[in-house]
């Protein structure tokens, strides 16, 4: 018994050791896991601080082009406006021009059938006198 025993407590002995060896490679790992975990937060932190400011660079782009977007609109809208401007000036001249064209024509002809009726007058008058 005394020699079994002693085998037993060498087994015992020995069986200790490795789970003495195997509480250290388990303590080693997880430190590891806990340097691990570290780093991951770590970089987890970093990263939501990375994008946060990406989003606020985003967000002032967003609004310069949303600024110039409405100050193109407002342009557009001043071009827009001084254009239907300069036509209804254009078609006015125009209107003009064909009035005063057209007054010219009829003034002519007003003025040709003048001259014929006192054409006509003076000739009848001498005709009278005569």
């Amino acid at each position: 018994i005394r020699e079994e025993n002693s085998k037993i407590l060498a087994i015992l002995e020995i069986t200790n050791k490795r789970l003495d060896d195997v509480n250290t490679q388990l303590t080693d790992q997880s430190r590891r896991i806990d340097e691990t975990n570290k780093r991951i937060d770590e970089l987890r932190s970093e990263l939501g601080q990375r994008i946060d400011g990406t989003n606020t660079r985003i967000d002032d782009t967003n609004k310069r082009i949303d600024e110039l977007r409405s100050e193109l609109g407002q342009r557009i809208d001043e071009i827009h406006s001084d254009l239907i401007n300069r036509l209804d000036a254009n078609n006015a001249r125009i209107d003009r021009f064909f009035q005063t064209g057209v007054t010219s024509n009829e003034h002519d002809k007003v003025d040709k059938r003048l001259t014929h009726l006192e054409e006509q007058v003076d000739a009848i008058r001498q005709q009278i006198a005569a």
